[in-house]
């Protein structure tokens, strides 16, 4: 059974930074696509960052520069470190990975990722 476990969330202010972990068990799988999304109140989840295996990333315009997505294949974690933050920053955020590669992109609809995390919560303050 595949489990993502998503760990590092809190609360900051402004411009300060969290640094988010997804840690993956019983997944077996080699060719994926492994995104970080977020869901505001109110809001649709979307995509912000994703990583496919070849360590190929995209971001979505409102993050860029500002986070960076990593991953460690022998260890089966993913990170994402955020940085800069804003209070429009703050939301549920959620791992998720998807046993494909192509187009492995934050426009990727997310029924194309078959395992989730249950989200860690950030909260940036002003």
């Amino acid at each position: 059974q595949v489990q993502l476990v998503e760990s590092g969330g809190g609360s900051v202010q402004a411009g300060g930074s969290l640094r988010l972990s997804c840690a993956a068990s019983g997944y077996t799988y080699s060719t994926d696509c492994v995104g970080w999304f977020r869901q505001a109140p109110g809001k649709e989840r979307e995509g912000i960052a994703t990583i496919d295996n070849g360590d190929i990333t995209t971001y979505t315009d409102s993050v860029k520069g500002r986070f960076t997505i990593s991953q460690d294949n022998a260890k089966r974690i993913w990170h994402l470190q955020m940085n800069s933050l804003k209070p429009e920053d703050t939301a549920m955020y959620y791992c998720a990975a998807g046993i494909f590669r192509a187009n492995c992109q934050t426009t990727k609809p997310i029924s194309w990722f078959n395992f989730w995390g249950q989200g860690t919560q950030v909260t940036v303050s002003s």
